[in-house]
């Protein structure tokens, strides 16, 4: 993908009551800088100010990814092994004036405790000031070349789903099956998974954030499959809940049930929508039906570079709006201890008029197209 990293890092000086923004490796340096570092025991600091400047304190062995970028026009403060970070944290934070009084913008969820302490020993009197949410909404407004890029990883995913349902049979254990589950992906070009393949069979099923274990795949019971591929550092989120077999009476209607509430959701959706209201429109399907005390989660949550991003967040009584451009997936699920749970997942894509589903594979109890 081909960003414009200067638009994006331009935004960066509208952050209110910061003299300069620090970024740590991760998404956001990715967002804003295309390096895709990693966080380690070796500090890397990218370093914003108002001026459009971006300086990085970096290691001298990661030095040469930084010289390889002469687009980003960035300022190095290397370091070595031999003499350690503490004199380039020094000489950035007097070149770029964070002395005393000076405010400076840090991820506080993905930021260290070691660099901000580095910081401040840096700079005495430096105020560390947390602007995760800032960071984050300027993420959350996805472009069309991203929006592109989740589209193919969703077209990467349900390939495999195809691929992996083709073989799967009762006797398999969970393990077996997330393992061939990542074959398939690997296979068709993800570039990495999104998260570790939740595959859950039976009663196992009935726990959202269960792990894959050795138990073995039983006929007629459910079968959920939570994963999602990447391309080019986007990722899809997918989960759909089969039965190998014939359910039972309860289980066809726990599934209808579901269905309904994640139809629900989506023709709830669109630009100026409460989020708040999405939720609550899956919701009060499950109630109605009785199972309101098994839907034990939100409905949704952001997507984007990260698989979870906090904005938009779909969740009860959140009034922020959501505006075009902004991803997220639409996933009630319902959960009986003893039975298994369904959760019925799809990746959305707010427009300028409504809605856009990403992802088209059936929302139907019987596996296959």
């Amino acid at each position: 993908m081909t960003a414009d990293y200067s638009a994006r890092r331009a935004q960066l000086a509208a952050i209110p009551k910061v003299d300069a923004v620090a970024i740590v490796p991760g998404a956001n340096m990715l967002y804003f800088t295309g390096l895709d570092l990693h966080l380690s025991e070796r500090p890397i600091i990218a370093l914003f100010t108002p001026d459009g400047q971006m300086s990085v304190i970096i290691p001298e062995l990661e030095a040469p990814r930084l010289a390889a970028r002469p687009d980003l026009a960035a300022r190095a403060f290397p370091w070595s092994d031999t003499d350690g970070y503490e004199g380039a944290f020094s000489a950035a934070a007097q070149a770029l004036g964070l002395g005393e009084g000076a405010v400076l913008g840090v991820d506080g969820m993905t930021m260290r405790v070691t660099e901000g302490l580095a910081l401040q020993q840096a700079a005495p009197g430096l105020a560390l000031r947390p602007v995760e949410r800032a960071l984050i909404a300027i993420r959350a407004r996805k472009q069309p070349d991203e929006i592109a890029l989740m589209r193919r990883a969703v077209a990467v995913a349900e390939q495999a789903l195809d691929r992996l349902l083709a073989w799967v049979q009762p006797g398999m254990t969970e393990r077996q099956i997330a393992a061939q589950l990542v074959r398939e992906l690997e296979a068709l070009g993800s570039s990495r998974l999104a998260f570790e393949p939740l595959v859950q069979t039976g009663p196992n099923s009935a726990l959202p954030h269960g792990t894959v274990t050795e138990r073995a795949l039983q006929p007629d019971e459910f079968f959920l499959v939570d994963f999602g591929a990447v391309v080019d550092g986007y990722p899809s989120d997918i989960t759909r809940t089969f039965c190998l077999g014939a359910p039972s009476a309860e289980m066809q209607t726990i599934f209808d049930t579901v269905l309904r509430a994640n139809e629900a959701a989506r023709a709830a959706a669109g630009p100026g929508v409460p989020m708040g209201d999405v939720d609550r429109a899956a919701r009060a399907v499950i109630e109605a039906a009785g199972y309101g005390p098994y839907f034990i989660h939100r409905t949704g949550h952001g997507l984007g570079l990260d698989a979870h991003e906090p904005i938009p967040q779909i969740a009860a009584g959140v009034p922020d709006l959501l505006e075009p451009g902004m991803a997220f997936t639409i996933e009630p699920g319902v959960y009986i201890p003893g039975l298994g749970g369904v959760r019925i997942e799809d990746d959305v894509v707010v427009t300028e008029t409504g809605l856009d589903v990403l992802t088209s594979y059936p929302r139907q109890l019987a596996p296959g197209r």
